[in-house]
């Protein structure tokens, strides 16, 4: 969805808008605003990868709606403020819920919560409201439905109307009942919500053996969850060791319409739960009712400092109207109901020291500082590494070694630096120096101009071959499914592999005292390489890691040539008259492509059996779209993404990464962002919708 170049430019543009005091919403950049939320939801749950804090996230959110409340005119549909949820990876069968999933308003504040309660007495023509008050779970919401009285269907959130079919994975999770006794109760047919998290013992564990196997760990227990949830084998996610605390019953249906339902408040569903077997958090204790929204605010600020005495992670408290019946009465808007609101706890923070840096090396050389600070307890967790992002970053925050800093865990995600605590500086504090020569390999430094990174141009550097060799492997480049990264890590420490090439060099004999990996093992590896081989050359291409080069612009580089080294005859310009090749795409072909390393790299690659070769079958030669141009942006209700681009590519239209000129149709679907603007200021390109994309294949 963002490119490295759109990820780097939002980061750097989301902490403008968090630490200058000058960024303020306009009408001129409020769009700005928008897609930078766009961006890290994206971030947060497609990729499960979060690159801000909640803390931040929110900051940024009540920037724009406070400003869309004070100027209506002015809000978008598309705005982040006027959406649920957003899109999931597509793994799964799409199911919708029987009711809407609606996200809940956040408040920060006892003012937040006074005026939510004012609301509630206007419309219900109420004195003193009893409302039930409940931990908000830091973990990943899902949706069951029970029939006759049997577990039929798990779904994720999804976008609040329709969610993934994880059935089979929620199985695997012990605390949900296969079956629970709701006929006895008139009830025929239920949906419950819920949400899955992983305690923290059970993360802790986790992660010390993913460290046991070489393998980094994971940020937190709710990305843990999120991303379990989405493995696609169930047994894996039965390995995990999930939890899931029910929380609302949303549906149901009764077997006999004469009979009462079996509760009327939200705390005696809860109760009503709890008593046919299911989790919940524990009632009259975390789970309460109370009378006025002055003594819940009491009883939060209580609740609040003993978060850390509970066994998983919460981030604030949920406050809902306890009757069931003055709910339905109270409605909801477009996007959350007006009987509830979450309450969001302060950012957690704490003090310490920075004691020195060190620089990281990644797959395209690009350097990147590690804060090493003295070990400070943020929200039960011990944090002693934060990166510091670069060289620009360093300044903008005026770091330097031996400082006292203020460092954050909001919402339990990956430390941040929030600011030097400047007024406690003794004069010992030295600058922080950037290297001028790569930490690895020792080379020379190079910072391209326009960019705030600095990069290791050594491409022999051996922690760019390693990053190299993981890419290299991955699912949509070479797809060599039993050698994933901590296989590559760990061969690579064993001396086993050392580049590219080593990898198809590979023979039985290599794994005599490799510990797990008895001769099936080893037969299944050698033959998923060997079946490497047949892949497709925009593979290999996508799979070198030339910097800028995706999986779109690899196969219209294969469309312009018969052979791999026919790209090390084309001039800058050659390739700039290509669709999806821009001057930075082009240069970086060029570059790669002089350098006789990497001439040398595809050679030993040829002799090794690789397919080097453009195949018919990579090159429409017909078809009703031959000649047009393609790019979808935004989530699609009726096909999947890839479905759609293969579909357009096999009518032989071709796709690009990016909107410009040679665009000529952008396909929207919901929740569109940058693409759509900006394909709006260039009149050439015809903006349609999956509907218009869908008849435009019937009718080629």
């Amino acid at each position: 969805m963002f490119n490295a170049t759109q990820v780097k430019a939002l980061q750097q543009t989301s902490l403008l808008w968090l630490t200058n005091a000058d960024y303020v919403v306009t009408e001129h950049n409020v769009e700005e605003l928008r897609n930078i939320l766009r961006f890290h939801e994206h971030r947060y749950y497609v990729q499960n990868n979060p690159l801000i804090t909640d803390g931040e996230y929110d900051v940024i959110y009540k920037k724009l709606k406070s400003f869309e409340g004070e100027n209506p005119a002015l809000i978008t549909t598309n705005s982040p403020t006027q959406r649920v949820g957003t899109a999931l990876i597509k793994n799964f069968a799409k199911v919708q819920h029987l009711v809407p999933m609606l996200s809940l308003d956040n408040s920060f504040t006892a003012e937040d919560l006074l005026d939510f309660d004012r609301k509630i007495k206007e419309l219900s023509c109420l004195g003193v409201i009893e409302y039930c008050v409940e931990p908000k779970f830091d973990g990943a919401s899902i949706s069951l439905v029970y029939e006759n009285d049997m577990l039929v269907r798990g779904i994720t959130r999804g976008d609040g109307e329709v969610g993934d079919d994880i059935t089979a994975n929620i199985k695997q999770i012990k605390s949900i009942p296969l079956s629970a006794n709701f006929s006895k109760n008139n009830i025929e047919q239920i949906e419950i919500r819920g949400e899955v998290l992983m305690n923290k013992n059970s993360f802790q564990n986790y992660n010390a053996l993913l460290g046991e196997e070489g393998i980094a760990p994971l940020a937190n227990p709710r990305n843990a969850a999120a991303g379990t949830l989405r493995m696609k084998n169930p047994l894996e996610v039965g390995k995990r060791k999930l939890e899931a605390f029910l929380y609302s019953v949303s549906y149901f249906t009764l077997k006999n319409a004469d009979k009462l339902s079996p509760f009327n408040t939200q705390y005696a569903s809860i109760d009503f739960l709890d008593r046919l077997g299911f989790k919940v958090s524990e009632l009259n204790k975390e789970t309460c009712t109370i009378n006025g929204i002055d003594n819940v605010i009491t009883h939060i600020n209580q609740f609040e400092t003993k978060r850390d005495a509970l066994p998983y992670e919460i981030d604030g408290m949920v406050i809902k109207v306890n009757d069931l019946a003055l709910q339905e009465k109270l409605g909801m808007t477009s996007h959350h109901p007006r009987w509830a609101i979450a309450y969001k706890f302060k950012a957690r923070q704490a003090t310490s020291k920075l004691l020195g840096v060190e620089y990281q090396v990644g797959r395209t050389g690009a350097v990147t500082p590690v804060a090493k600070i003295a070990p400070a307890q943020v929200g039960g967790v011990t944090v002693t590494s934060i990166s510091i992002h670069n060289e620009d970053y360093i300044k903008e925050k005026d770091l330097k070694i031996g400082d006292a800093i203020l460092i954050e865990r909001s919402g339990d995600v990956i430390p941040q630096i929030v600011k030097v605590l400047a007024e406690l500086r003794t004069g010992k504090e030295v600058d922080i120096p950037f290297p001028t020569r790569c930490p690895v390999c020792a080379d020379a430094l190079a910072r391209p101009e326009g960019e705030a990174v600095w990069r290791c141009v050594n491409i022999n550097c051996e922690a760019q071959v390693l990053e190299r060799m993981m890419h290299f492997v991955s699912k949509d480049a070479m797809d060599i499914r039993s050698l994933g990264e901590a296989n590559v890590r760990k061969f690579f420490a064993l001396g086993i592999i050392k580049d590219v090439p080593s990898i198809y060099r590979l023979k039985a004999n290599d794994f005599k005292n490799v510990e797990g990996f008895g001769a099936k093992s080893v037969e299944n590896l050698l033959a998923a390489i060997e079946a490497s081989k047949l892949q497709p050359l925009h593979r290999l291409i996508y799979g070198l890691g030339i910097r800028y080069v995706g999986e779109n612009t690899a196969k219209t580089l294969v469309r312009a040539i018969n052979s791999i080294f026919d790209l090390a005859t084309k001039t800058e310009d050659d390739l700039k008259m290509m669709d999806d090749v821009g001057v930075k795409v082009a240069n970086s072909i060029v570059a790669f492509f002089k350098n006789e390393d990497n001439i040398a790299l595809l050679q030993q690659l040829q002799n090794l059996g690789l397919q080097m070769q453009s195949l018919k079958n990579e090159t429409v030669a017909s078809g009703g779209l031959v000649g047009l141009t393609f790019l979808f942006t935004g989530t699609l209700a009726k096909l999947k993404r890839n479905d759609a681009e293969a579909t357009a590519e096999a009518k032989g239209g071709k796709l690009l990464s990016g909107v410009s000129s040679k665009l000529n149709y952008l396909v929207v679907g919901t929740d569109a962002g940058s693409k759509l603007e900006k394909a709006k200021k260039i009149p050439t390109i015809k903006i349609i919708s999956e509907d218009e994309f869908i008849g435009m294949m019937d009718k080629t």
